[in-house]
């Protein structure tokens, strides 16, 4: 069983797919780093890199050509300045060529060096890339990667292959999620705690999990007061910031925290606290879209479900008390997107957008229990229930794009996570006809079942309704 941190889950990057863009960009610094590692980085005279499945159907849509040769090119996702993300793409492209690691300049045509095989996918998932490098000597190095989804990556022979990570607590949290919190009778964020102490103190937890909950708020921010037009040609126009100032009006301010000052001021009526949580998390995903700075949550398109549950908690809630509650939502939701990970898939190219929406909406309906004084037994009905009205939701990208209908979808999913919440706290768990263990079963024998038409290819749904001119815009 796959042991995974917190930190695994929410992943700092630039968007606008996880396992698209993050993931491809990801394995393309681990090629420069092996490269390096083995020697042979030095005597690379030409790289050519194939794209395969989901990620040659879809991947001018995700940004996987930026990604790949964003990361060939000696760039970080977390810390690249979100200005330089196409500066830096459209160097490569007018001086056809790579600064290799950010080290050494080699010739990079991306017309013929960056294949797409849109007819062709690799064994052991739908999101394959193979980097093969040739040196001076004529000799060649080929590695092959998979981008399993929420910006994991795995290299081919490693697949079935588990963190050496020796900890007590690390077998205790991948026990079936059920049986682990009533044999402890402990909150999960509690025990979620004990695990991440494998790798850090827990000062340096919390101080990592707040700064990830800051670029969480700054993404908001940012969108919300972002208008225009969204980048790829379908000419989506961002609403974010026209909301923003409707519930607003004309009050002032001169930055985030005192614009969430104002809105925690302003109405709490039930239709003004929904217009906000849509709000939320249309501005994350219109950064998003637009190739900026955001959290994968479990990922990239996703990524505006947990920031405005989150939001909606801190803002609007008496429950909220201090930047604690915020570290117990993130344990527990992480917690619980790493159970569906581990017993189904977090890829939208392998089970479509209930892999997407509907595990970050059972994160957030968790983790928002939990931070209402629920119970264990009612936090894992809370994300059973957020799952069980997203099974079989397909992902059908209209142009291959994260904009039609991923970016309203993360609103949906906000919603029905604090619904579920509300529900799960007014029930008794013993009574549920329908386990957390069994919902995440069931969706993974969905997504078995699913045509592959509607696992992010753009082969299907809205997609193909879109493209026949059946679908007015």
């Amino acid at each position: 069983m796959e042991r995974i941190s917190v930190f695994d889950i929410f992943k700092i990057g630039i968007g606008p797919s996880s396992s698209h863009t993050m993931g491809p960009w990801k394995a393309a610094q681990r090629f420069v780093r092996e490269l390096e590692r083995d020697s042979e980085f030095d005597a690379v005279e030409a790289v050519v890199v194939e794209l395969y499945g989901s990620l040659a159907k879809t991947g001018k849509g995700h940004g996987t050509d930026l990604a790949v040769l964003l990361g060939l090119d000696g760039h970080d996702p977390v810390t690249i300045p979100v200005e330089q993300v196409q500066m830096s793409l459209q160097h490569i492209i007018a001086t056809q060529s790579l600064n290799l690691g950010g080290k050494k300049q080699i010739a990079f045509n991306p017309e013929h060096d960056l294949v797409f095989y849109y007819d062709q996918t690799l064994p052991y998932h739908a999101n394959g890339l193979v980097f093969r490098a040739f040196l001076q000597n004529g000799a060649g190095v080929s590695q092959t990667y998979y981008s399993v989804g929420g910006g994991f990556v795995v290299k081919e022979g490693e697949e079935n292959l588990a963190s050496t990570v020796d900890c007590l607590f690390l077998s205790i949290v991948h026990r079936t999620s059920k049986r682990y919190c009533l044999d402890l009778e402990k909150p999960i964020s509690e025990i979620v705690m004990q695990n991440e102490l494998t790798w850090r103190t827990e000062e340096q937890v919390h101080k990592d999990l707040l700064s990830i909950f800051e670029v969480m708020k700054e993404c908001i921010y940012i969108g919300c007061h972002t208008d225009g037009v969204l980048p790829g040609g379908l000419n989506v126009q961002r609403r974010a910031k026209a909301i923003n100032h409707k519930l607003l009006g004309e009050h002032k301010y001169a930055n985030a925290e005192e614009w969430f000052e104002l809105i925690k001021k302003g109405s709490h009526d039930f239709r003004h606290i929904l217009k906000w949580v849509s709000c939320f998390a249309l501005a994350v995903n219109e950064e998003n879209a637009a190739f900026s700075r955001v959290v994968t949550a479990p990922t990239n398109g996703a990524a505006g479900v947990i920031p405005a549950v989150l939001m909606h908690f801190v803002t609007f809630c008496p429950e909220y008390q201090s930047e604690a509650d915020i570290v117990r939502f993130m344990l527990t939701a992480g917690e619980l997107g790493s159970l569906f990970k581990k017993g189904a898939t977090i890829s939208a190219a392998m089970g479509g957008c209930q892999a997407e929406i509907g595990v970050s909406s059972a994160m957030a309906a968790g983790a928002f229990t939990e931070c209402l004084g629920g119970s264990p037994g009612q936090v894992m009905m809370a994300a059973e229930i957020a799952m069980e009205h997203h099974l079989g939701m397909t992902c059908d990208p209209i142009g291959g794009l994260v904009q039609v209908p991923c970016i309203e979808r993360n609103t949906m999913g906000a919603i029905k996570a604090i619904t579920a919440a509300h529900i799960a706290l007014e029930s008794d768990p013993s009574k549920a006809k329908v386990s957390l263990d069994a919902v995440i079963r069931t969706m993974k024998e969905t997504a078995d079942d699913m045509s592959h038409k509607y696992k992010e290819t753009a082969d299907g749904g809205l997609a193909v309704q879109f493209s026949v001119g059946l679908v007015e815009c």
